[in-house]
Formats: structure tokens, sequence, C-alpha cells
């Protein structure tokens, strides 16, 4: 499947079968994140998915797919380093803030900044017409979150450190957005990068996660924590490894926005699952951020 996902870069297939993917890769990481702030500790929820997704990647990383070239060691130390310090930032963003407040800031402040990376690390350029659709999507996203700061009730008085927690997220989503695309272009196989990156990725939360329940006074059952770590780890796949392989078949900087349509399905997800108010302004401003994304599309 490599091979054929290789034949595809540059091509109009590949740059088609990079949109479905950067929009399946929107759709799940919304899931995603509602399973990480659902009713479980966000910290647990993150360590029972890692462990998931790292103990499903470590046979194919180790017996299936070809492993990665030596030379490649320091870029996948620091991937895992830029992960693990996101996955920081995002469990205290959810812990701090409301789901519907926060993210729609985290996946803003994202794409932009993945649009400059994607300039400097690869030579990608925007048009003028791509650069508006930029600016639309990242300024209803942004207007979402004044809007919630004016009226959100909710645990006020950690909105506004919620609120720039989410924004130092953001960065680090266009950190990572940008050099998981370098490292998966780097290697020869992205089925090779995808399977070492989920293997060493789930190593490190599992470990907070078990120090966080210890020292938990009213532990949850470990049951429901096992069966959300088994979703999340199978739909981290999708998402994160859809979203990857976008960026090899096709530019990094419109992968990153199309993704960030994901504040759309983040939105419904929290009136429809997670009982969180969505009203009027809210829907417009959603519209708004879809019609950004189609623009970056189609200006493209």
């Amino acid at each position: 499947m490599g091979d054929w996902i290789i034949s595809l870069e540059g091509t109009e297939a590949g740059g088609h079968l990079a949109l479905g993917l950067a929009l399946l890769a929107a759709l799940l990481h919304a899931f995603f994140g509602a399973l990480q702030k659902g009713r479980h500790d966000p910290w647990l929820s993150r360590g029972a998915i890692d462990f998931a997704y790292g103990i499903m990647a470590a046979p194919v990383a180790l017996f299936v797919e070809p492993w990665p070239d030596p030379a490649l060691i320091p870029l996948f130390a620091l991937i895992w380093a830029i992960h693990v310090v996101y996955k920081l930032c995002q469990g205290f963003t959810y812990t701090l803030g409301s789901y519907t407040v926060v993210y729609p800031v985290v996946r803003g402040t994202g794409p932009l900044f993945a649009v400059i990376g994607a300039g400097l690390l690869f030579g990608e350029h925007f048009n003028w017409v791509q650069w508006s659709g930029v600016a639309l999507l990242v300024g209803a996203i942004y207007g979402l979150a004044l809007y919630n700061l004016k009226h959100w009730q909710i645990g006020r008085d950690r909105l506004k450190p919620a609120l720039v927690m989410a924004v130092v997220t953001g960065l680090f989503v266009a950190a990572y957005t940008t050099i998981d695309a370098y490292g998966i272009r780097a290697t020869a196989d992205p089925f090779t990068f995808l399977a070492w990156f989920f293997m060493i990725d789930g190593l490190t939360f599992p470990v907070v996660a078990v120090v966080r329940y210890a020292r938990m006074d009213d532990k949850p059952d470990l049951g429901p924590l096992a069966l959300r770590g088994f979703v999340g780890g199978v739909t981290a796949y999708f998402s994160f490894g859809a979203i990857m392989l976008a960026t090899r078949l096709d530019d990094v900087g419109e992968a990153a926005v199309l993704r960030e349509t994901s504040t759309v399905f983040a939105a419904l997800i929290g009136w429809l699952v997670l009982g969180e108010k969505v009203g009027p302004r809210r829907v417009i401003m959603m519209a708004l951020i879809a019609l950004g994304a189609v623009i970056v599309e189609a200006g493209g």
C-alpha cells in the first residue's frame, strides 16, 4: 500500500485523495478531542488512548514494516518531544476550559502558523485567494472564541487562562503538523513512519496516567476507561494517520487548513453529545469557518 501512496504523490488523483483524507481527519479529530474531554479525567483518557495505539503499533513497527533509516532517529526524537509538549498543553487546556470554548482557539491558531511553517520548510506559498480563505477561517474561529469569552458562564474564573493555554496548544499543533509532514516525507515508506510514530508516541502518557491514577482519592473504573482508550486509539490511527498521509500527497498548508473544519464537527459534538449549547451566532461562525476552508481549496 505504501507503494500505491508513493505513486500518487504530485498527481491529480493524489490531490483528491489528500482532500478526502484531510476532511476525514477533521471529523475524526473532533471526535478524538471529545473522547479526551469526555467524562473521564483528560490525563487518564490521554494515557489510555496512547497506550492503546502504542500497543497496536508496536508489532507492525517491529515485525511488519521496514525499519526506518537510523539517520532519522534524531528526527523521531524531535517529533516525540513536540508531541509530548503538545499533549501536556492540551491536557491543561481541557482541564481549565469547556470543550466548545477551548477547542476552536486551539484549531484556529494551528492552521495560520502551519501555513507559515510550510512556506519556510517546504517552499509552499498561498495566493491571495487562499490567504483570504485563511483569514476568513481563522477570523471566524477567533470570533467564536471571543463570543464564548463574553457569554460563556461555566467556569468563567478559569476562562482566560484556558484561552491562553489554548493558543499555546495551537502553536504546538502547527509545530507538529509541519514536523510530522517533514518526517513522513523523509521516510521511504509512509507506513513505516506511521507505525514507528504511533509506537514511540505511545510511550510517555500511559506513565503520566498511571501516576495520576495512583494519586486519586476517587479512582474511576478501569473498564470504561480501557474501552475509551481502545476507541480513541483506533480513531487516532485514522485521524492523525489521515492528515499525515495528506501532507505527503499534497501541500501541507492546504491540508492543515482543511483539517480545521474540525471546529464545526467539534461544536456539533459538544452540542449533541456533551450537552453544550450552540446558539445562532455560533452556527454562523461555524459556516464561515467551513467557507474559509472551501476558499483555500478552491483557490489552489
